[in-house]
């Protein structure tokens, strides 16, 4: 019986580790016409002072959003500097793209503002035609200057054009404070359509091969993922996207149309994967967002952004998780403390549940003498031994799989959890103690796992077992492996399961503790 549980476990983890590996989709590459890039190269910086706006300052606002209707012709690349509350984004008049987001409430490992950025042979929102990319690097004109958005300060936009060849754009761009969403409009003739591109890479910052990064198209319900290297023809969509994307496992950058759009298309392009939307001729008009995966955040976009937020097959149990960890969070201000308080709270619903396996597990260990007996008795006669095995667990009142039961239960809520605390940026750069000053990377000394180990052997120790010596051997490997595993895992999610086990020693004691006394009775 116990055999049956250490493979269901082990299989289990198993599962978990390697779906993070296998899960992604192997789908398509490219169009041959794509591979223009960027005739020009960028010079100096905009020198043009910022116009500081807030909700007082009403003169500069309007000024700020008053843009000639015909910009100088350009001679030079112009980049202009927009900065609100949470991100400071860098537009250039080289296509009339972005060039970087610095977002300022998420810093790196030297604490700097974490810079989401692209490759300058595609940037994002750059414009292409049917003959690829081409104006991306066509110089437009703009009349906009730095703009500095205080948090109480009214929207303020940012215009460019291009006019040659018969070809016309003017974009508007919208910047509001409090948001990290960015209100485009695209006005065009001369084209009956055009792609805008989301960048190479962008939004990617850190490549992280446990879980996916890459483009996403949230297709009416579905989310379908690209994986680098692995687009070997192009993969097209026609109708029910409802946004584009490019993740990694915390942030990501998107656009989401607000209107018709003709097509969407992941593709390799020149050896790297790439991403595009293709609008009609005319007025349309798109939201583009750069930032955090900040799950609540997004679902106020009201446009399905949150779904960029996966917590795979047991989402519907990682919400409510995820939501009772930011309840108690918000009453600990540490998220160490709430996640022992979540796997305190997750526990209760099974203590019924893990008491009678506890007991059935110590039955087993009583009747194991019987049961040598009818193997040596009938070890010339399998069936015979079966049915009279049957009869004894009958007599006894011995569920054979009882002991399993509880942990194949608790499997689902601790795929969930991992889930959780593996892709919730709330974790990243959260400290709980001591040593531990990031819930989302693995402990740096190694301490926790090595402790949470240690539980194993305890707990493994006190549990009653019917095994015979050669699987009891085999079970005093689980604890090595586990730690093993442990090692490079989210300190957050191992201190999930050492809470885990130090409330599963304390209820083996009790449950030792009254099988001793009933015995005692007897």
């Amino acid at each position: 019986m116990e055999k049956r549980m250490f493979l269901a476990i082990i299989i289990s983890v198993a599962i978990l580790i390697g779906s993070q590996y296998f899960y992604m989709q192997f789908m398509p590459p490219p169009p041959p016409h794509d591979n223009t890039t960027l005739s020009e190269k960028h010079t100096k910086e905009n020198q043009t002072q910022p116009q500081k706006q807030t909700a007082v300052n009403a003169e500069a606002l309007n000024h700020t959003k008053q843009v000639p209707d015909k910009p100088a012709a350009p001679a030079t690349v112009k980049e202009v500097k927009v900065e609100t509350d949470l991100y400071t984004v860098v537009l250039t008049s080289q296509g009339a793209s972005i060039k970087s987001v610095g977002l300022k409430r998420y810093k790196d490992k030297d604490g700097k503002p974490i810079v989401l950025k692209s490759d300058d042979t595609l940037r994002p929102l750059s414009v292409g035609h049917d003959d690829g990319f081409g104006l991306s690097g066509a110089l437009f004109g703009t009349a906009g200057g730095n703009i500095i958005l205080e948090s109480q300060a009214k929207p303020a936009s940012v215009v460019f054009e291009y006019s040659a060849e018969g070809r016309f754009i003017r974009r508007t761009y919208t910047f509001s404070p409090g948001t990290y969403a960015i209100d485009v409009k695209d006005e065009t003739s001369g084209m009956p359509s055009y792609w805008v591109a989301l960048g190479k890479d962008f939004g990617i910052y850190e490549k992280d091969d446990s879980v996916h990064f890459g483009p996403v198209v949230l297709r009416d319900t579905d989310r379908d993922e690209y994986t680098h290297g692995k687009v070997k023809e192009p993969k097209i969509y026609n109708a029910g996207v409802k946004w584009l994307a490019q993740e990694d496992k915390y942030f990501f950058a998107s656009i989401i149309p607000k209107g018709a759009l003709q097509e969407t298309k992941i593709w390799d392009r020149q050896n790297d994967i790439a991403a595009a939307i293709k609008f009609g001729s005319g007025s349309n008009n798109y939201m583009f967002y750069a930032g955090p995966k900040e799950h609540e955040d997004l679902k106020k976009l009201g446009v399905g952004l949150e779904h960029i937020v996966d917590f795979g097959m047991f989402s519907i149990l990682a919400l409510p998780l995820f939501w009772l960890l930011k309840v108690f969070y918000n009453v600990t201000h540490n998220y160490g403390v709430a996640i022992a308080i979540v796997t305190v709270l997750v526990r209760i619903p099974f203590i019924p549940i893990i008491n009678k396996g506890q007991a059935s597990m110590k039955r087993m260990q009583e009747i194991q003498p019987k049961m040598a007996e009818l193997k040596e008795k009938y070890k010339k006669d399998p069936q015979k031994m079966q049915k009279e095995t049957m009869e004894l667990y009958k007599k006894h009142k011995v569920n054979p799989f009882g002991g399993c039961l509880p942990m194949l239960l608790q499997i689902p809520v601790f795929f969930a959890l991992y889930k959780v605390l593996l892709l919730a940026i709330e974790l990243r750069n959260a400290p709980f103690a001591l040593w531990i000053t990031d819930l989302a990377t693995k402990d740096p000394y190694y301490v926790l796992p090595i402790i949470m180990g240690a539980t194993m052997v305890i707990q493994q120790k006190m549990t009653p077992s019917a095994m015979d010596p050669m699987q009891q051997k085999m079970m005093m490997l689980m604890p090595v492996v586990f730690t093993f595993m442990f090692l490079t895992f989210p300190s957050g999610l191992v201190l999930y399961w050492l809470v885990n086990n130090v409330l599963s020693i304390i209820q083996q004691y009790f449950a030792n503790k009254k099988a001793e006394a009933t015995a005692a009775a007897a």
